[in-house]
């Protein structure tokens, strides 16, 4: 199992971003992944880290669909896959109707066939074909002269069925957030193997996002976690993935405790069937880092 770091492009300047990047690669982590926030832009500060530090995958999970247009998020992408030397994989996804209605305004209809449609032409545009598509919820219609620039990978952020199902059939594989270790092997894994299968695709990568906390108060961490992501609940897809977990809030997927606790639990995820872990590293960083290093 493959173990890279997520983090969120905010919250500190760009050049920070880089440093935290070159962290990871110095404590012998595989990748580096971008969430996007009310900040940098995300895909732009992976592509960006990506040249400054090479050895290490570079990506982000996610930027949002609905903002991008697919013939916008193709040119970005191949830049960025350029830019990297072939180091960048995009994670996409459709975000929550919360941002794309409340803060963009647009119509958060349909998000399955949203993502389906915008799949289906993003693909084609990644691997430098001329797409001409008229679907239910967008059109596009083009190509992309980006000389030398492979194809990147594509992952989808997928919880649910219909979702993961999308994600087997036309993206490379999936990453979740706030789902424990038994609702990867139990859910994830399943569904989105039997997609891939069915289409005749490669066996789909399984990113798996995880905040880690190696401490000696773990409860304290759960505490402190649930009041910063007490929201978080209240997106549907999240509501969904938690009430399937039977757990009440997103504090209850942390995995927090001393080396040992922390160890076992990660471990649980390559039992799983995870093929990625992505830890978001929780008070000292680190200690986390060197931790996860060492499961490597």
């Amino acid at each position: 199992m493959r173990i890279g770091m997520f983090g969120l492009a905010g919250t500190a300047p760009v050049d920070d971003l880089v440093a935290q990047v070159r962290l990871a690669r110095d404590a012998g982590l595989d990748g580096f992944f971008f969430g996007q926030a009310d900040s940098w832009d995300a895909l732009m500060a992976a592509a960006l880290a990506g040249r400054e530090v090479p050895g290490i995958e570079v990506g982000t999970a996610i930027v949002p669909t609905y903002p991008r247009h697919p013939l916008a998020l193709a040119a970005q992408a191949l830049t960025a896959q350029s830019m990297t030397g072939g180091r960048f994989t995009l994670g996409v996804g459709p975000s929550h109707p919360q941002i794309i209605e409340g803060g963009h305004g647009i119509s958060y209809e349909r998000p399955v066939r949203h993502v389906r449609e915008y799949l289906s032409a993003l693909r084609p545009l990644l691997r430098g074909e001329t797409v001409d598509f008229h679907g239910e919820m967008l059109t596009a219609a083009g190509a992309m002269d980006a000389p030398g620039a492979t194809p990147p990978p594509v992952i989808l952020s997928a919880l649910g069925p219909a979702m993961l199902r999308v994600a087997g059939e036309l993206a490379d594989g999936t990453v979740t957030t706030w789902v424990g270790a038994d609702a990867i092997a139990d859910h994830i894994v399943p569904a989105i193997t039997k997609a891939a299968d069915a289409a005749g695709r490669p066996a789909p990568r399984v990113l798996a996002g995880v905040l880690v906390a190696v401490t000696d108060d773990p409860d304290g961490a759960r505490r402190a976690l649930a009041e910063r992501f007490g929201v978080a609940p209240r997106f549907p897809a999240y509501r969904a993935i938690l009430d399937r977990q039977g757990l009440s809030g997103v504090h209850e997927t942390v995995i927090a405790g001393d080396e040992d606790t922390v160890a076992r639990d990660l471990r649980r995820f390559a039992d799983a069937g995870a093929t990625d872990l992505l830890i978001a590293p929780v008070g000292d960083t680190p200690r986390v880092l060197r931790l996860a290093a060492s499961l490597r």
